[in-house]
């Protein structure tokens, strides 16, 4: 083939792939084409006996969803979102938790990081507890992650 055949067909698929990677879909709950996913975020208040004390969430992004506010979570109330990562982008979410004199700042989702550990339930579940933060993607086994210090 000669080179401007090849330049041609290079740049074919490579506007090929642009297109179908740009083209909005309906969301599903299982939904992935060319590296696009949607997985589902969770915040779990874990404390035990602050029925009358809320755990607040507030989070945001620095891409095009920005800030999705705050909640007041009461004991066991679960927050959640859903981030549609791109193939050319890493979607990031930081939230900052406060409860009574404890707050701490963190990654609730983090591409690099959680992409590989959320699957394969796409989803990513954070128990707020009194000694940590405990990551799980089936809510059956815990990790905890980091400590309120």
């Amino acid at each position: 083939m000669k080179a401007h055949n090849i330049f041609l067909l290079i740049l074919g698929l490579a506007t090929y792939i642009t297109f179908i990677s740009l083209k909005q879909q309906p969301y599903h709950h299982n939904y992935y084409y060319f590296g696009n996913n949607i997985y589902n975020i969770h915040i779990i208040n874990g404390f035990t006996n602050n029925s009358s004390l809320p755990l607040i969430v507030w989070c945001s992004s620095d891409d095009d969803s920005g800030d999705i506010g705050g909640h007041a979570l009461q004991e066991r109330d679960d927050f959640s979102w859903s981030v549609e990562t791109k193939f050319w982008k890493n979607t990031m979410y930081l939230c900052t938790m406060k409860l009574d004199q404890k707050r701490r700042k963190f990654q609730a989702f983090h591409g690099n990081r959680d992409v590989q550990r959320c699957n394969p339930t796409k989803h990513c579940f954070w128990l707020v507890k009194e000694d940590g933060f405990y990551f799980s993607n089936d809510e059956i086994y815990w990790q905890k992650d980091f400590s309120w210090i």
